[in-house]
C-alpha cells in the first residue's frame, strides 16, 4: 500500500499515545473476528454434501436452497454500511457475528427443505452485516500501522476456512451429525467474540458521516472495483458451495476425501493472503491482480479437463491462490476513497460484487442439472480472464 488510508490518518491521531503492544492486541482481536467469521461459514460449507444427502436434494434443489443465502444478504445489504457507520462497526460486528453463529445452529435443526431455506436466509442476512462491519474494522486497523495488513486479515479468514474443513473431516469421521457439530463450534466461537470485543476500534460518529449521499451517484472507481470483485466472488462462491459436491460426484473422491478439494482451495488461499502484502509491495497491485485472474481460469479449466483426484486437487489449489489477493486488495483500495466512509465504500463495492456470490452457486446448480457440473465450472472459468482484462481500467489500481 502506498500511503495511509483516510481512516488511518484519523485513527492514528486518536491512538497516537497508545503503546505498540496495545495496537498489536487490537490487531489480534480484529484478526480473531475475521477468523470467527471464516470458521462459521466453513463449518456450514464442510457439511453441505451431508445435508444434501440427508434432505435428498437434487443439484437443482441444492441450487435453489443455496440461493437463500444471497437473498438474505440482499435484504440487509442496503442497511449494513449505514448501521456500521451510525452505530459503530465494533457494535455491529459483535451483533452480526453472534447472530451468524446462532443461525448456523438453526441450519442443523432443518429436517425439511423449507426449514433449510429459512435458516440459510437468516444465515445470509447475518453474514452480510458481519462482512461489512469486520472489514470496516480491518480498514481502520490497517490505518494504525505503517504497513499493509489487510491481506493478512483475510488470511485469517482463509485459515479459518481450512480449519473448518479439517474439523468437518473429523466430525464426519466421528459420525457426528451436523447439528452437534454446528452447536459445538458456535459455543466456542461466541466465547472468542466476547473476550475480544473490548479491543475493537471505536469509531467517532462525526468522522463516519458522509458529506453527501453517495448512493445516488456511486463513485466510478468503486463500481469498477465491484465488477472485478463480482468475478472473484462468483468463483469463490462455487468453490465454497460446490467443491465438495464436485469432488464427490465428478472426481469420485472416496469417503471423507470429498473435503479435499475445499481444503486444498482454502489452504492456498490462506497462503496467498499471508504472503500477498509483500508480493504486492514488490510487483504492484496491477500485475498481481492480472496474474490472479489468470490463475483462477487455469485452475478451473484444469479441474474440468482432468477430473481426477490429484489433478483436481492441484487445480483447486491454483484457484485458491488466484482469488487470495483480489478481495483484500479491492477492499483496501475502496476503504481509502477520499470523502467516503469505509463502511459506505465497502457497501457500494459489495452492492455490485454481491451479485457474483448470489448468482454463482444457484446458477451452477441449474446449469449442472441441464448439462453437467463440468460445464458449469468451465463457464465460471472465463471470469478469471475477465478480471485480468478489467484491472487496467481502474486508475486507482494502476497508481497504487
Amino acid at each position: 500500500m502506498s500511503g495511509e488510508t483516510t481512516a488511518g490518518v484519523s485513527y492514528r491521531k486518536a491512538y497516537r499515545d497508545v503503546k505498540a503492544s496495545h495496537l498489536n492486541r487490537i490487531r489480534w482481536a480484529v484478526g480473531l473476528y475475521y477468523f470467527t467469521m471464516g470458521l462459521c461459514f466453513a463449518t456450514w460449507a464442510s457439511r453441505i454434501p451431508d445435508i444434501k444427502t440427508k434432505l435428498s436434494l437434487t443439484e437443482a434443489d441444492l441450487g435453489t436452497v443455496l440461493f437463500a443465502i444471497p437473498v438474505g444478504q440482499l435484504v440487509i445489504m442496503p442497511f449494513s454500511g449505514i448501521l456500521a457507520t451510525k452505530y459503530g462497526s465494533h457494535k455491529t460486528a459483535l451483533l452480526g457475528l453472534s447472530c451468524y453463529l446462532l443461525s448456523l445452529i438453526t441450519i442443523g435443526f432443518a429436517e425439511e427443505q423449507w426449514q433449510l431455506l429459512l435458516s440459510l436466509f437468516l444465515f445470509g442476512m447475518c453474514s452480510n452485516l458481519t462482512n461489512i462491519s469486520i472489514n470496516t474494522q480491518g480498514i481502520y486497523t490497517e490505518g494504525l500501522f505503517r504497513r499493509p495488513i489487510m491481506s493478512a486479515f483475510h488470511g485469517a479468514w482463509s485459515i479459518a476456512g481450512f480449519t473448518g474443513a479439517l474439523i468437518g473431516l473429523g466430525m464426519i469421521a466421528l459420525n457426528l451429525i451436523p447439528l452437534y457439530h454446528f452447536a459445538i463450534v458456535a459455543v466456542l466461537l461466541l466465547i472468542v467474540l466476547f473476550t475480544n470485543y473490548k479491543y475493537l476500534i471505536r469509531a467517532k460518529k462525526q468522522e463516519l458521516t458522509p458529506k453527501k449521499n453517495v448512493f445516488k451517484k456511486p463513485d466510478t472507481v468503486l463500481v469498477w472495483l465491484g465488477i472485478m470483485a463480482f468475478g472473484c466472488m462468483m468463483s469463490e462462491g462455487i468453490m465454497f458451495d460446490w467443491s465438495g459436491v464436485y469432488f464427490k460426484e465428478v472426481v469420485k473422491a472416496p469417503g471423507a476425501l470429498v473435503v479435499l478439494g475445499y481444503a486444498s482451495f482454502m489452504i492456498m488461499m490462506a497462503a496467498g493472503r499471508f504472503f500477498g502484502d509483500r508480493i504486492i509491495k514488490k510487483a504492484g497491485r496491477k500485475r498481481v491482480l492480472q496474474i490472479s485472474g489468470c490463475l483462477i481460469s487455469v485452475g478451473l479449466i484444469t479441474a474440468v479437463f482432468l477430473p481426477y483426484l490429484i489433478p483436481s486437487t492441484l487445480a483447486f489449489m491454483l484457484v485458491g491462490l488466484g482469488v487470495s489477493t483480489i478481495i483484500p486488495t479491492i477492499y483496501s483500495i475502496a476503504g481509502r476513497r477520499p470523502g467516503i466512509p469505509p463502511g459506505i465504500a465497502l457497501q457500494t463495492v459489495s452492492s455490485v460484487s454481491f451479485l457474483g456470490f448470489m448468482l454463482g452457486p444457484p446458477v451452477i446448480g441449474y446449469v449442472a442439472q441441464a448439462t453437467s457440473l463440468k460445464v458449469s465450472f468451465a463457464i465460471i472459468a472465463t471470469l478469471g480472464f475477465g478480471i485480468t482484462i478489467l484491472v487496467s481500467k481502474v486508475k486507482a489500481i494502476t497508481e497504487s
